[in-house]
């Protein structure tokens, strides 16, 4: 069976667009959320056995899985490899653009004792900083999944699931970043692919002047620190607590990076406009020399909304300062699954939840994502090889950049992308330049954070 709800005032699901265009969430109302869910006894079910966590009365019947559109194939195939196995699938919005439609109804759901989903898929990495709390997400690593089976996983990409050692949710897939390049321009301009930032902000000064038009970036999205600024290791979201956050934009990391993109937003060659705007699809998608951007750029925008024809497109692993020992990627995007301390079906429940993050038939043959399963990405790329629509080699950047995402960028429960289009974006179209907000910027992500109930500390 499959039915649908939809959050009210939440943007309906778009594909890969959907779950990744995140505007993040309205900070005061969801500590105000939190703390309702809180207040009503939720946590009180993660007491017992099991490393904190007692099961409810295994009752079994039907298998509850909550999803969004993209993840709708994953539900309906394996229902249909697994006939036995009765299922009541729910479409939700997979709290796209930061709906909070989960948290919402958990919160109803604690109140009234009944309703929980067993499974459910998310496309936010930030759930476990008040599904814990609620009572509503099961600890996996405390028996219900095999060690063996999580060793699987991408190094650090479990990382936004895991409280005080316990892992309460499972990362579907992954969004790294890597550097997009049409390689035919490169090779026709005698341009080398730039290895370093400080080479690719000269390569950017060199094609201001010498073909002025084209692009080497865009920061035109409000994902545009966690482009730039995460890679760069800014210090500007250390989660070092569950509710406890550094906040530092004044750093050599985070100016070093800001002067790049003032330089390159000032001779045109770092867009401002949306990668998804028609502005864009119209004015410049086709005048891309370099793009930085996760690893759904590949499908989603170069195949996908621009048309970029065949053979064009190659991947290269993020630069690195010169500084710095290696190269380190930023993350944009990816999703999580979230089994219920609630479910009277433990056992379907894990089974499902095991089967929807490793198993090649959804992972590598359907998933539009990176999957955060290291065996099943290494089966997606090889499709996305056999397709014939990249050129060179895209595997050994995406899996290196897999391996490279900076930890030191937290998932807190208040938005950095709010932060950023609330604070500054409207004062970069208005002239002024990063580097000069870069207080601003820190002043109103600990504002932020205060409201979600954090402690701060500034440098």
């Amino acid at each position: 069976m499959t039915a649908k709800v939809r959050a009210v005032g939440a943007n309906t699901p778009n594909g890969t667009r959907g779950n990744r265009r995140r505007t993040g969430m309205l900070a005061v109302a969801g500590a105000l959320v939190l703390a309702t869910v809180a207040a009503c006894g939720g946590g009180s079910n993660n007491s017992g056995s099991q490393g904190g966590f007692k099961p409810v009365k295994q009752t079994g019947g039907a298998l509850t899985v909550w999803v969004d559109a993209s993840r709708m194939d994953a539900a309906k195939l394996y229902q249909q490899q697994h006939p036995d196995v009765k299922m009541n699938i729910v479409s939700y919005d997979g709290d796209a653009n930061g709906s909070n439609y989960l948290r919402t109804k958990v919160s109803l759901f604690n109140r009234t004792r009944k309703g929980w989903p067993d499974v459910v898929f998310s496309s936010q990495n930030n759930e476990t900083t008040w599904a814990v709390d609620a009572g509503f997400t099961a600890p996996l690593n405390k028996g219900l999944i095999p060690q063996s089976t999580l060793a699987g996983w991408a190094k650090g990409a479990n990382t936004p699931c895991t409280v005080n050692g316990t892992l309460y949710c499972l990362r579907n897939d992954l969004a790294q970043t890597v550097l997009w390049y049409n390689a035919p321009l490169m090779k026709q301009w005698g341009y080398q692919v730039p290895q370093t930032w400080e080479e690719y902000q000269a390569l950017g000064e060199k094609v201001a002047t010498e073909h002025p038009g084209y692009l080497v970036g865009s920061a035109g999205d409000t994902w545009a620190p966690e482009l730039y600024m995460w890679p760069s290791k800014c210090g500007a979201n250390q989660i070092t607590g569950p509710k406890a956050v550094t906040v530092s934009t004044g750093s050599a990391n985070c100016t070093r990076m800001a002067s790049l993109l003032d330089t390159l937003i000032k001779n045109k060659t770092m867009s401002m406009s949306s990668v998804f705007s028609s502005d864009f699809d119209k004015n410049e998608a086709g005048k891309i020399l370099m793009l930085p951007g996760p690893s759904w750029f590949g499908g989603a925008l170069f195949q996908g909304s621009f048309k970029t024809p065949a053979h064009q497109i190659a991947v290269s692993p993020m630069p690195k300062w010169s500084a710095d020992s290696g190269s380190t990627a930023g993350n944009v995007g990816g999703g999580t699954w979230l089994l219920s301390a609630h479910s009277a079906n433990l056992k379907a429940a894990t089974a499902f939840l095991t089967w929807v993050t490793t198993s090649d038939d959804y992972q590598a043959k359907l998933a539009p994502g990176y999957p955060a399963y290291a065996a099943a990405a290494k089966n997606w790329l090889a499709k996305q090889a056999s397709s014939g629509y990249f050129t060179g080699d895209i595997s050994a950047p995406l899996q290196a950049a897999a391996d490279e995402v900076w930890p030191g960028w937290g998932y807190g429960q208040f938005s950095q992308e709010a932060v950023w289009a609330a604070t500054v974006t409207p004062q970069l179209t208005a002239g002024k330049s990063i580097v000069s907000l870069l207080p601003a910027w820190q002043t109103a992500i600990a504002n932020y954070a205060r409201a979600a109930g954090y402690k701060v500390t500034t440098q």
